[in-house]
């Protein structure tokens, strides 16, 4: 590949192991170089609500809610109740801060999400509210309900608690039974593709780990890692054809915000072309094994950001520096993406990988 290329100007951060091994949190300490352009990350606040942890959390508990349809509205009602007994999402303080969201399948995007308040602080949670489709009764007898509950925290992120889905198409809606409550076990995911896993578009992207930079201010012990965030591919539709995307970066374990850069915003697209290359030096060799790059593509839209999806390149071990790490998962494929460019030093990496739903690291000062 050419080194002449035309990118946006890069931000070079410093990679510094820490020997605070008991800390993850002060394992690395990246700080913007002199000289170099800032990139600032958007404040943790102004994230928009989106679904992404399917895994971390135990499946247990119930949802009592009832199902009617109102001929003279032309509506499809779902009476949620309450739920009892949830998995913590909080293990020490054994609370969560519950929400119950629903789709009608396949006509998803269609139909859009309904989804109740959220009740903090609690794994018995009362809704008493009705989430109402305009539907006629024929279309909604080919649909199935999915009704599930999620903990959302104070940074906007979603876990999933559990779910139920109810085939409308052999449903009884002339037994008065069934429009009484019930209570439903929680299950764990089960569809083949989960709701917000559907095809979140590509990142076309390259890699090359240059072991001694030339330069009389680093240390030949340390290397840089560049990070070449080309373009992505078929983002998903969120406001028709305007979206405006930018791609953000960080180094894990070190989620301070100093440490995160970001590509300009590319709007009126979902091919959006950054062409822009991001630098972090500090790294020694041994460093390779313990860090993951984190790469999550945004829509911002007036005053909040939209998760699209993301990558996290590394060796996917679990751990990092010793200490086991949820953020540490890399697909296979990314996994092969940082062992080449490992193996191939001073040579650019290049691939296009599959955008996935993450569950963002927490943002540190």
């Amino acid at each position: 590949m050419s080194d002449d290329r035309e990118t946006d100007t890069a931000s070079e951060s410093s990679y510094q192991l820490g020997r605070h091994k008991k800390s993850p949190s002060s394992l690395t300490n990246l700080s913007s170089s002199s000289g170099m352009t800032s990139l600032s990350s958007v404040s943790g606040s102004a994230m928009s609500v989106y679904s992404g942890d399917f895994g971390n959390l135990d499946i247990k508990g119930s949802v009592q809610f009832a199902i009617d349809y109102i001929d003279s509205l032309m509506e499809f009602h779902v009476f949620v109740a309450q739920c009892k007994d949830l998995a913590a999402a909080d293990v020490k303080k054994q609370r969560s801060d519950p929400y119950v969201k629903t789709y009608l399948l396949p006509d998803k995007g269609k139909m859009g999400k309904k989804k109740t308040l959220v009740m903090k602080k609690t794994l018995n949670p009362v809704y008493n509210e009705i989430l109402r489709y305009k539907i006629d009764k024929q279309s909604l007898k080919n649909q199935k309900l999915n009704l599930s509950v999620w903990h959302r925290d104070t940074f906007k992120r979603n876990s999933f608690l559990g779910e139920v889905e109810l085939d409308l198409e052999t449903w009884d809606w002339d037994n008065k039974q069934n429009k009484q409550l019930k209570w439903y076990p929680l299950n764990r995911r089960t569809a083949p593709v989960a709701l917000e896993a559907e095809n979140r578009g590509e990142m076309k992207l390259a890699l090359q780990y240059v072991p001694d930079p030339v330069s009389g201010k680093k240390p030949a012990t340390t290397g840089e890692v560049h990070i070449w965030v080309k373009e992505c591919i078929d983002l998903p539709h969120l406001r028709g054809n305007h979206l405006n995307s930018f791609v953000k970066c960080t180094i894990l374990p070190d989620t301070s915000r100093k440490s995160r850069q970001k590509t300009r915003a590319v709007g009126k697209t979902n091919n959006p072309i950054f062409n822009h290359t991001m630098v972090y030096d500090g790294f020694r060799p041994e460093d390779l094994k313990e860090a993951c790059v984190e790469l999550t593509v945004w829509d911002h839209h007036k005053l909040t950001n939209q998760f699209l999806g993301g990558l996290r390149i590394g060796f996917g071990t679990g751990k990092s520096y010793e200490i086991e790490v949820d953020w540490m998962d890399s697909t296979p494929a990314e996994i092969s993406l940082w062992e080449r460019m490992v193996n191939s030093p001073n040579t650019w990496i290049e691939d296009i990988l599959p955008l996935r739903m993450l569950l963002i690291a927490k943002l540190t000062k």
